[in-house]
């Protein structure tokens, strides 16, 4: 009788493993914008971009899905170049042209037939915190100008720049950040 249950696990693990189908980002279209308070006067912006990265997808068993993403710290762009030297310094980042911001998940909770819940390890400033991102599948399809397979989702989280070691300011500066994360993700060839 064991033999029998750990065959079926062994069975089910390998058809879990199979139905997982390797996405890859599309840098042109994923980005990650912020926002924070300025001094209580007004909400300050920005965004990263340059993803490089991959999503493990099981459509039938989200919850089998993975994700693992990173960027170039240096492609903070809020709008203002003075800002973005600062935010680069050793005020905050201290960044050089090869640090990355980078994400893997460590598991994913399903919430609903489109949302979960995805844990993972948040790496920024070299330190690496775990994060949760409130997710939702946006559509799953063929992109008609790509001609091939698509995915695209949005993710939220709110983060304190305190535990990445870019706290400067804060609280006067608000040490809490809002995330809004925008990816699509064309499946691999």
């Amino acid at each position: 009788m064991k033999s029998l249950v750990l065959a079926a696990l062994l069975s089910a693990t390998a058809s879990m493993a199979v139905a997982a189908e390797k996405y890859v980002l599309d840098a042109s279209h994923s980005q990650v914008v912020f926002s924070y308070n300025h001094l209580g006067f007004s909400t300050t912006y920005g965004m990263f971009s340059g993803f490089e990265g991959e999503i493990m997808f099981d459509q039938e068993n989200p919850a089998n899905s993975s994700v693992s993403v990173s960027m170039p710290t240096k492609s903070m762009f809020t709008g203002w170049e003075q800002r973005d030297g600062h935010f680069m310094s050793d005020d905050f980042f201290g960044a050089t042209d090869d640090d990355v911001i980078s994400f893997t998940s460590t598991g994913i909770e399903v919430t609903g037939d489109d949302t979960a819940l995805i844990t993972g390890d948040l790496t920024m400033n070299d330190v690496t915190k775990s994060v949760v991102l409130d997710a939702k599948l946006n559509l799953v399809g063929t992109n008609p100008l790509a001609g091939k397979p698509w995915a695209g989702f949005d993710a939220t989280t709110t983060l304190l720049r305190s535990d990445f070691n870019v706290g400067k300011f804060a609280p006067n500066v608000s040490d809490e950040v809002a995330v809004t994360i925008s990816l699509e993700a064309a499946k691999a060839e």
